[in-house]
């Protein structure tokens, strides 16, 4: 497997963004994943995974907010994004492996009693590791995204003709324009004005088309067919979080229309949001870059409320 690595110098005096990189290996081709790992190590982890194309870039707002709180907050860039390790060949990522590398990293940290915050790929990802690795779980937040098994298509507000036309025109954008930034991306899909500095900070993991594989894959991989690979270990989630009890929070913005109404029936499908005070943001797709800091102390109240007794 061919990858490479962003020059480290491209992620230097980012808007907002002083963590300091740790990275692990996993992948024996040698892939690293890079996160960050902020307050004390002796608490319990929340655990917040992007999607696409962002990176843990997109968390900034939240990380200082949670570990201020005196949790640890980790926020790891996905396999093809941020700081870690771009595979060159869009044949090379698959759902299977996204899902592998992230559990790899878990184990090599060891994290237990995880707070899960996911959104887009985040929740793609991480509700089925989630489910796979229940015992590590303790709790989940969701914002604007889903677990699909291949027959949500409709539901994910794609069953409208015009809807479905648009995610389809987007998967083909994303693996064959010759044009792909992740800022202008990432700005169509927020409600407010991203700053200049942001806008690089962006566009910071992706110095040239050869960086982009990751992210042009992504749409391709959404199971959204029954005879998708994927489909399987993911109806194998949906068993356990149909039996899920544990505390499972939805933070959905009021701005996105393509997982718009799946926040209802995640908590019609999961036991443990069914008593729980769930949220609508004011935002696009990308509510952490509009209501960032809400959905820190919304996670932050779940974590607090719902915490073991010592």
């Amino acid at each position: 497997m061919q990858f490479l690595e962003t020059p480290p110098e491209r992620f230097e005096g980012l808007d907002g963004y002083p963590f300091e990189p740790h990275f692990v290996t996993v992948d024996p081709a040698g892939l690293r994943m890079h996160y960050v790992d902020e307050g004390p190590r002796g608490a319990r982890p929340i655990v917040m995974l992007h999607g696409e194309p962002s990176w843990s870039y997109l968390y900034r707002s939240m990380i200082p907010i949670c570990s201020a709180a005196g949790e640890r907050v980790l926020a790891p860039d996905l396999v093809g994004f941020g700081r870690s390790s771009k595979p060159t060949a869009i044949e090379d990522y698959s759902y299977e492996r996204h899902c592998n590398w992230v559990r790899t990293w878990i184990e090599a940290l060891d994290l237990r009693e995880i707070t899960l915050v996911c959104q887009d790929w985040g929740s793609l990802i991480g509700l089925r590791l989630a489910a796979e690795l229940e015992p590590r779980f303790a709790r989940i937040v969701v914002g604007n995204g889903f677990l699909p098994d291949g027959s949500q298509f409709g539901r994910m507000r794609l069953g409208a003709l015009g809807n479905a036309l648009a995610f389809l025109a987007w998967r083909g954008f994303a693996r064959f324009s010759p044009w792909f930034e992740a800022s202008s991306i990432l700005q169509a899909a927020t409600r407010r004005t991203l700053g200049a500095g942001e806008l690089r900070a962006y566009d910071a993991p992706f110095p040239d088309d050869r960086y982009k594989a990751g992210a042009r894959a992504f749409p391709r991989l959404v199971p959204i067919s029954p005879r998708d690979p994927a489909v399987p270990a993911n109806r194998r989630a949906w068993d356990v979080l149909e039996r899920w009890h544990k505390p499972f929070l939805t933070a959905f913005s009021d701005g996105d229309p393509i997982t718009r109404g799946l926040d209802r029936v995640l908590r019609e499908r999961i036991p443990g949001a069914r008593v729980l005070p769930h949220r609508t943001l004011a935002g696009g797709h990308f509510l952490q870059e509009d209501a960032g800091p809400e959905l820190a102390r919304a996670t932050l109240e779940l974590v607090g409320s719902h915490r073991p007794a010592s």
